[in-house]
Order: C-alpha cells, then structure tokens, then sequence
C-alpha cells in the first residue's frame, strides 16, 4: 500500500474547493453531453436531406480537423487568455454555432461550422481536465478524476436519450445551445476558483509525447477499443446467437459498468500505487476480454461480465489521467492533455478498422483477441517503462 497519507476535506476551504472542481465537473460533463446530442443529430440530419455516407463521414471529420487546429496552440493560448476564460469562451461559442446550424441556406455551410464546433469541444476537453487536476490535491486527485471520468461518461450517454425524447430538427439544436448556457453560468461565480495562471513557455507537442508516453498510449487504447466496441459488439453478439436488441442492452450495461464502477476505482487509486494499479487493471482488461466468447454464450451470466469488464477497462483511462494530473503542472500539464486527447482522436479512427478486420479473420473470436492483445501489449509496455518516470 503506498505510503501516501490520506488527507480528508475538513473545513470551509476544502469544502469550497470541492465545490469548485464539482462545478468544473459538471461543465466536463455537459462537454459530452454537447458531443453525444450533435453527433448523432448533425448525421441523421445529413441523412434526412438526402446525403449519402461519403457526406455524413466527411462533415464528422470536420470535428476532428478542428481539434488539430486548436490542440498544438492550445498551452500558448492557455498561458495568453488563461484557462477559465478559454472554457467559458467554448461554451458561449458552442450555444452560438448550434444555434447557427438551422439557419444555414445550405448544408456546405455546416462545414466549417463543424470544424469551429470541434475546435470549441477540444478546449473544453483538455481545459475541464486541466482544471479538474490542477484543484485536486493529491490525497483525493483519483477519486475526483474517476468522477470527472463519470460524468464525461454520463454526458455521452445521455446526448442520444435527449434526441430519443426530442427528436431531431431545430428544437435539437436549440436545447442543445440551452445546454452549455447552463454550464457556463456557475463558471461566472466566485466559486468557480481559476486554476493556476500558465506561465512557463509551451513546449513542442513531440516534447509532451516524450514527456508522458504511456499516458497518451492508454488514451489510444481507450479510444480505440471504445469506438471498435460501440460499432462491433452488437455485431459479435449476433454471431454468438444474440438478438439485435439483446445486443444493444449489452453494449448499455458496459457503458453503465464503466460509468459506476469508476468510483471505487477513485478510491484505489488514492490508497494503492498507481502505476502498478494501472498495469493490473490492463492485465485484468486482457484477460477478461479473452474470456468473452465463452462468458458471451451465457446470458445470466453476460451482463454482469461486461460491466464489471468496462469498468476495469475504463479504468485504466482514469489512473492515467490522475497520474499526470499529479506530476505535471502549468503548459507542461495542457500539452500533454492536448496530445492525449489527439491520441484520442487516431485511436478512434483505428479501432474500429482494426476490429473489423479481425472480425473478418474470425467472426467469434478476432474481436475479443484483438482487444485482448492491445491490454496485454499496453500492460507489458507500462511494466517496462513505469508511467512517466
């Protein structure tokens, strides 16, 4: 167990503190909620005025032409306009453009609006998490980034049970502009304490690479089984004799696994070595995803497997997020997010081709090996090399 005390919150000030990363949470998860409600919308949209794939994909890719725009600048912009008016910048800006999609006379002006969307979606990202981790102390910092890991989580999922009650049209976009209105509002109070102003001299995005490397890998790996996850695993359950539908309440139980069961993976986090936690929780993800084929081909037993399996998988997401929130500070600490969150992005984009193709290999057993093999790889990549050391 590590020798790291535990200092609990006491007093007014700790109190407040709490507050404050809890009100910073809550603009993190309303971030995700924003991108769960406008992916979904913006695509069936495309689809209800007639556009093919190739559009609906080529107007998705805008969101990730904005975050590479925006990601490399972001420390020196960090530094120039400070954290807190950047995010409250995003927000107002993602109200605006939601509210400018309707009013477009044609669709080829969604482009660029998409790109600026991304751009205000990857400083909320990295900024939230930045924040998040700079007004967290150690003692308690894995218990507060497994919430801000939740929430995000949370706002994901609940962007599609919006559009499932409201449906899509300028109403969807409207609510979806109310949204980060909400959030910015408890950003304006006193409450909502700043982080520390960046003052040192941003770095070259290659230097963050080197600077936290099995940090930006377990962000790739995250990303990437996720995505493959969410477009595959209906898929696998089907050729495992699963029904459509069954299918789909198996990815829910996973998300919701990976939602709750990032609390008392905080606690860990805050009592036992971290990097070690993070290797075992990779292990476990490795191993858990080898058993699938068989855990799969008994229903009672499915849904409780998945859950527990996402929350450990997520896991390791979260003990990397706190492990640099701990170690670095200022630019250092923004670029390094950056990178993660452009690994985010490639990671994604690979997953799902990737998964595809071992499905193609083997319909019952390429999905769970190639998901298996990138947790044993990770696992053995953070054992060799311990977590920014």
């Amino acid at each position: 167990m590590s020798s790291r005390s535990i200092e609990q919150p006491a007093g007014g000030r700790s109190r407040l503190i709490l507050l404050g990363i809890g009100v910073v949470i809550l603009a993190a998860s309303i971030f995700g909620l924003v991108y769960g409600l406008t992916a979904p919308l913006i695509a069936g949209d495309l689809a209800a005025l007639g556009h093919g794939e190739f559009v609906i994909g080529l107007n998705a890719t805008m969101h990730a032409v904005g975050v590479l725009l925006v990601a490399p600048a972001l420390p020196r912009l960090t530094r120039r306009f400070g954290t807190r008016n950047l995010v409250l910048a995003a927000l107002l800006a993602s109200a605006v453009l939601l509210c400018l999609f309707p009013a477009m006379p044609i669709v080829w002006l969604w482009f660029p609006l998409r790109i600026l969307l991304g751009v205000a979606a990857e400083i909320l990202f990295v900024l939230t998490e930045t924040w998040t981790a700079a007004l967290s102390t150690d003692a308690i910092r894995g218990r507060v980034m497994a919430v801000y890991t939740a929430a995000m989580s949370l706002g994901f999922a609940g962007g599609p049970a919006i559009l499932a009650v409201a449906g899509t049209g300028t109403e969807a976009y409207l609510i979806g502009a109310v949204i980060p209105l909400v959030a910015l509002l408890p950003l304006l109070l006193p409450l909502a304490k700043p982080p520390p102003p960046v003052n040192d001299e941003p770095g070259h995005p290659m230097r963050f690479a080197r600077l936290a490397p099995i940090a930006i890998g377990a962000t790739f790996l995250n990303a990437a089984v996720e995505t493959a996850g969410l477009s595959f695993i209906p898929l696998y359950a089907a050729n495992l004799g699963w029904t459509e539908q069954a299918g789909l309440q198996l990815i829910t139980t996973l998300m919701v696994g990976a939602i709750v069961l990032q609390l008392p993976i905080g606690w860990l986090i805050d009592r036992f070595d971290r990097e070690r936690l993070a290797i075992l929780l990779a292990a476990l993800a490795a191993v858990g995803a080898l058993f699938w084929p068989w855990t799969l081909a008994l229903p009672w037993l499915a849904y409780g497997f998945v859950f527990v399996w996402g929350g450990l998988f997520v896991g390791i997401y979260t003990v990397m997020l706190t492990i640099v929130g701990s170690r670095f500070t200022g630019s250092d600490l923004v670029g390094i997010y950056a990178v993660m969150s452009l690994a985010w992005g490639l990671g994604a984009l690979v997953g799902p081709t990737a998964a595809g193709a071992a499905m193609s290999l083997s319909p019952t057993l390429g999905l769970p090996l190639a998901i298996g093999i990138g947790c044993a790889l990770f696992a053995l990549a953070a054992s060799w090399r311990r977590p920014e050391d």
